[in-house]
């Protein structure tokens, strides 16, 4: 994790002092079941939820020598609690410990970034409503294609947010197991109602066959799932910066007062926030390659997951978390420029209105290919010349033959071309 990419909060979870809290939380469950079971004295049960405690440096002092991290904390555990530490983790292996923490300490960070999506689509809602009927010119390859409003294309935004928030739901959902089924997972030395018990405490589902591990394509598909809003974020990033652009100007970044753009340039007024956060998506998205890989453990486990996952958990869900964060402050303050958009829209002479006079034409009784060739040429005056393309269209015998100027007057309305936009806001908003 880089402090400079970081949110305290997110990054909490990932500290040692969180994960040794869930370690110590799991043993003690699993003793309190069982304890239930008769397993274990009840008092053993009680020493551990009383006495039990931890010190880092312990620990790591331990750990030293062990070369086993599981081993070096219930050795620091045994010193704190004493004599009945000797029932402590009865049954169970290493990963039932490290597996079941990590699916806390994932689904505590899903729960993160979905506020972190909530707070990005409500920012995005908020603007498209401001600029529903704001009108601007939709591009295909880059290339000014028909008008739409800018309000579309923030609702477009939102609706893929929205989107990503059921993929993470259904993906925390499925991270969310326990597994407490000791070596290779067949519950030979412990009761499989110790899992049920421990995975009901820690809010976690039973995972129904955990080898000696759970299965990674749980964790494959929920760092697929990041990939996948981080795509989002950099197509949300890379639109900013497009229409940031000198050439265009039509929305870009918040310049605070007494920021610097350029150390060369005193005018620069960079899209750095969402450079940072194309950068930001690639990395997210170099994480998923790893955990799908991941998935293919030898027989009932091994740990080349381990060292993967040491990174990528913590790297993925901070950057993650950075990431929405950042892009809901740029599209909080986000500037945009009207009159610059209308100003795009008509540098063409009126090309984008090609296609309604090309259907048009075809009503009037001429073959699509006849009318898309008339409709052309005009439309490469206006390319090439630099004409006004109604006017071109007026003057040219073949489409004057069925179109007269009242009709192409009405062909040339913007509002034609913006009349569904409230079905579309409807579809997008309804119950959101």
């Amino acid at each position: 994790m880089i402090p400079r990419y970081s949110r305290p909060e997110m990054a909490a979870i990932w500290d040692s002092e969180n994960k040794y809290k869930i370690w110590l939380e799991i043993e003690s469950h699993a003793c309190d079941a069982q304890a239930e079971l008769g397993v274990i004295p009840s008092k053993a049960a009680k020493a551990v939820r009383e006495a039990g405690a931890f010190d880092i440096d312990r620990i790591e002092e331990i750990e030293r020598e062990t070369k086993h991290d599981v081993i070096a904390f219930l050795t620091n555990l045994a010193e704190n609690i004493g004599p009945e530490a000797r029932f402590v983790h009865q049954g169970m292996t290493s990963s039932d410990v490290l597996d079941t923490c990590l699916a806390v300490q994932l689904t505590q960070a899903a729960d993160i970034l979905l506020a972190d999506i909530d707070a990005l689509a409500a920012a995005l809602k908020r603007r498209a409503m401001e600029h529903k009927h704001t009108i601007c010119v939709g591009r295909s390859h880059g290339i000014h294609a028909e008008p739409t409003t800018f309000g579309l294309k923030l609702a477009g935004f939102y609706a893929e947010f929205r989107r990503n928030r059921g993929r993470l739901l259904a993906a925390r959902a499925d991270i969310a197991t326990c597994a407490i089924s000791g070596a290779v997972g067949t519950f030979a030395n412990i009761d499989p109602f110790v899992e049920r018990y421990v995975a009901e405490k820690m809010g976690l589902a039973v995972e129904p066959v955990s080898t000696q591990v759970i299965p990674r394509d749980r964790h494959a598909a929920f760092f697929a799932t990041l990939g996948v809003i981080a795509s989002s974020i950099e197509r949300l990033a890379v639109e900013i910066r497009h229409l940031q652009r000198t050439e265009m100007r039509e929305a870009g970044e918040y310049f605070a007062p007494g920021q610097k753009g350029s150390s060369a340039m005193p005018h620069k007024r960079n899209p750095v926030l969402m450079e940072n956060l194309t950068g930001l998506a690639r990395m997210v998205r170099s994480m998923v390659v790893p955990a799908l890989e991941n998935v293919a453990l030898w027989h009932e486990r091994d740990i080349s997951h381990s060292s993967v996952e040491r990174m990528i958990c913590p790297d993925a869900t901070v950057t993650m978390d950075f990431a929405m964060n950042r892009a809901t402050g740029v599209i909080e303050k986000l500037l945009v420029y009207p009159e610059n958009m209308r100003r795009n829209l008509d540098q063409l002479g009126g090309l984008v209105f090609s296609q309604r006079v090309l259907l048009a034409l075809t009503q009037k009784g001429m073959s699509r290919e006849d009318a898309y060739q008339a409709v052309q040429r005009n439309a490469m005056l206006v390319w090439e010349n630099g004409q006004d393309f109604q006017a071109a269209l007026a003057t040219d015998s073949d489409v004057a033959a069925h179109l007269d100027t009242a009709a192409l007057d009405e062909l040339f309305d913007l509002s034609y071309h913006t009349k569904h936009v409230d079905t579309i806001f409807e579809r997008v908003f309804t119950d959101a």
